[in-house]
């Protein structure tokens, strides 16, 4: 009988033959081995079908196997079970004195599914959540383990992989020493004469934010490690209360603001760990694209910022270094990110995401995994270097599609 569940915004149903939380990697083996279909949920925040497995499919979570985060203070890394979420693996590394480089907006996302689709947070020497990644370890179609890291020839299409290696039950991250971080948000940034390099790199993580109804930001969020100099920001005001990036939202949501220095993983997210998110009455988009086309790419949005403001919540503007995972959207380029949170209509949106992509055409985007966008596959295919490495990676280690979906096989086609 088909089993269906929802994904964290509820505008995906996820139909499968069998949902299944195995407790230990045995018994894990054991269905990956006797299934001809399997795909990995994680936290449930990927706003399209890359999970669903269909419905003669598997659909596993792994938040039943035993929560496992081990530090190794001597060698700076954390190896990390496939189920945990970044708050639980934040607080563990901060416990022993370190830090990861960087956290998303939202710290209640897997640790496996973020790296898995590219997601990132900002800062302009700040690699996607990805490159921290040194070493994956992966269950494969007959139930064997595989170990790949790097200095392995495959390991540039092993972490950003869309769920299409296998499942992974571990990952080792590097990590640094611990360390402080204060947050101050600015106001009503003007577009005009923006000069955005500067902006971004004003603070250890920029974000800014806008509503599209009239040109400019209606917020900069600065996260400065306290052991860099205090940013210098002359270009909007200070805020003088905290303040919800989403217009009528409660601040007491949001990492502590107005300066107050505090740990890393309570300032690098924009929410709070003990903060429980919505029901996910929202849908979001995101493109990632060149940073020196910012600019450019800015007036293009608002240009059609009439057409945008009616259905956005907010829209998010943040920068991410190169890396060289061959599916990650920040492959191979300094990469800007235009994250689009839309209300919760699809059939009013869906029109409004293609309007965005017309926009941002002559940039050559890359949509991140996990969002809503209709880019063709053909056009995807073109915008990744590497795909044909991946393509055979898949292949290889997968050659009968035990882990490809419509989602992925669509973006894979042709496999030959």
């Amino acid at each position: 009988m088909t089993r269906t569940l929802t994904n964290w915004a509820g505008n995906i149903t996820y139909a499968a033959k069998e949902l299944h939380r195995p407790s230990s990697l045995d018994a894990l083996r054991a269905l990956v081995a006797d299934s001809s279909r399997v795909r990995v949920l994680g936290s449930g925040h990927s706003f399209n079908e890359i999970a669903e497995p269909g419905a003669d499919g598997v659909l596993l979570s792994l938040t039943a196997l035993p929560p496992g985060v081990d530090v190794d203070t001597a060698a700076r890394t954390v190896r990390v079970s496939g189920g945990v979420r970044y708050a639980e693996l934040a607080r563990r590394v901060h416990e022993h004195g370190f830090a990861l480089h960087n956290m998303a907006s939202l710290p209640h996302i897997s640790v496996a599914g973020s790296v898995a689709t590219g997601t990132h947070g900002s800062g302009v020497t700040n690699g996607s959540l990805a490159s921290a990644v040194r070493e994956v370890e992966l269950i494969t179609a007959d139930g064997s383990s595989l170990t790949i890291g790097r200095g392995d020839e495959r390991f540039g299409g092993a972490v950003t992989s869309l769920g299409a290696l296998g499942v992974v039950t571990a990952l080792t991250l590097d990590l640094e020493p611990d360390f402080e971080v204060s947050q101050h948000v600015f106001t009503e940034l003007p577009l005009e004469d923006l000069d955005f390099e500067t902006v971004a790199a004003s603070a250890y993580s920029v974000s800014l934010f806008t509503d599209w109804g009239h040109p400019g930001f209606r917020q900069v969020w600065l996260k400065r490690r306290t052991d860099q100099p205090l940013p210098d920001f002359p270009w909007a005001a200070p805020a003088t209360k905290a303040m919800h990036p989403v217009p009528g939202m409660p601040a007491r949501n949001c990492t502590e603001q107005l300066g107050v220095p505090g740990p890393w993983h309570e300032r690098l997210p924009h929410f709070r760990a003990e903060f429980t998110p919505s029901s996910g009455a929202e849908l979001q988009s995101e493109y990632l694209l060149a940073r020196s086309d910012a600019p450019a790419a800015l007036d293009a949005l608002d240009a059609i910022r009439g057409t945008i403001a009616p259905l956005l919540q907010i829209c998010e503007v943040r920068t991410v270094a190169a890396d060289d995972q061959w599916l990650s959207p920040a492959y191979g380029r300094d990469t800007v990110a235009l994250h689009f949170t839309w209300v919760e209509e699809t059939e009013a949106v869906l029109p409004v995401v293609r309007r965005v992509e017309r926009a941002l055409e002559p940039f050559e985007p890359r949509p991140h995994w996990g969002k809503v966008f209709t880019v063709p596959p053909a056009v995807l295919r073109e915008r990744y270097p590497r795909l044909g490495e991946f393509k055979a990676l898949v292949e290889e280690l997968d050659p009968a599609g035990t882990f490809t979906n419509a989602f992925v096989g669509d973006f894979l086609q042709p496999l030959s």
